[in-house]
């Protein structure tokens, strides 16, 4: 079931538990671990679901593996939904995906690099920087929720597309600032 909820201020507390897990788990083969999705966004509304991004050097199922050992459940899927007419090589999309353990959490492992690596920090930090967009974004997830609580595919199908015409705004941001990927959270 899909449910938003209001911003809780124990998510990231409750990110830096998991990070601690993740770095003892993994050492230096985590280049940057860093809090993401819209749980990572003081005061926007979000599922309950703490999502944490693991930059490495590359995608080696070895990492599953250690993190299965601390109670993690590998999750197969490869790859992130590429934006709408983008035309990137799979190895920019690649990914791995691990469900922590504990409280509900998803560990996305991607290159260092990578379309897909950027994208999420400069997701997070434009709606840190933007609360107009991001009230915008919490009112179309509460929208979608209601209309698919049941059916994650259709909330997907509509969110992810919505949330790549909010990147335009975020990547014209981040030339105009010189974002640069920040350091890592955990």
């Amino acid at each position: 079931m899909i449910e938003i909820v209001p911003y809780r201020d124990q998510w990231p507390s409750e990110f830096t538990a998991l990070a601690a897990v993740l770095r003892s788990a993994l050492g230096d083969r985590a280049l940057a671990i860093h809090h993401i999705g819209s749980t990572s966004v003081v005061g926007l509304a979000a599922k309950d679901v703490i999502d944490v991004q693991i930059t490495v050097a590359e995608l080696d199922l070895t990492l599953v593996e250690d993190l299965v050992k601390v109670g993690c459940v590998h999750f197969p899927v490869m790859s992130d939904h590429c934006p709408p007419g983008a035309e990137l090589e799979p190895d920019q999309l690649s990914k791995l995906l691990v469900k922590g353990p504990g409280r509900p959490a998803n560990f996305h492992i991607r290159v260092l690099g990578r379309f897909n690596q950027r994208y999420p920090l400069l997701c997070r930090d434009y709606l840190r920087s933007h609360p107009l967009a991001a009230t915008a974004y919490a009112t179309i997830k509460h929208h979608l929720a209601q209309y698919f609580p049941e059916n994650t595919e259709a909330y997907y199908d509509i969110k992810d597309p919505v949330f790549d015409v909010i990147m335009v705004g975020a990547n014209e941001w981040a030339e105009q600032i010189g974002w640069q990927q920040p350091a890592t959270d955990g």
